[in-house]
């Protein structure tokens, strides 16, 4: 008859099983590192979904702009008076919050 006792003290236990041990390393990672990437690319796609004419968006490069106009893959970026420019909607890193009853003027 096998003794549990026996098979712990040989073998290391549960824990000591290889397996057993790469799996619980691709929990740990997933939680800690795959997760929160994931949700982090989707509110940032929900993001350059919703955006609409005169929201502040930093591009990709650094880029500081208001949108002039929005289509379905491409944005127009205002960046100063009579200027333009047409980026992917990917290339958009950040939506800067708009203040709350602030007139949209850029800042000179």
């Amino acid at each position: 008859m096998i003794n549990p006792l026996n098979i712990l003290a040989e073998g290391g236990g549960l824990f000591g099983n290889p397996l057993v041990m790469m799996i619980l390393m691709f929990v740990i990672f997933w939680v800690i590192l795959i997760r929160p990437q994931q949700k982090q690319r989707k509110e940032l796609a929900a993001k350059q979904a919703a955006l609409k004419k005169g929201d502040k968006v930093v591009t990709i490069g650094g880029m500081h702009a208001s949108v002039n106009a929005v289509s379905d893959k491409t944005v127009s970026l205002k960046l100063a008076e009579g200027t333009f420019v047409k980026y992917d909607k990917t290339a958009i890193a950040t939506v800067i919050p708009s203040k709350s009853g602030a007139d949209d003027k850029d800042d000179e």
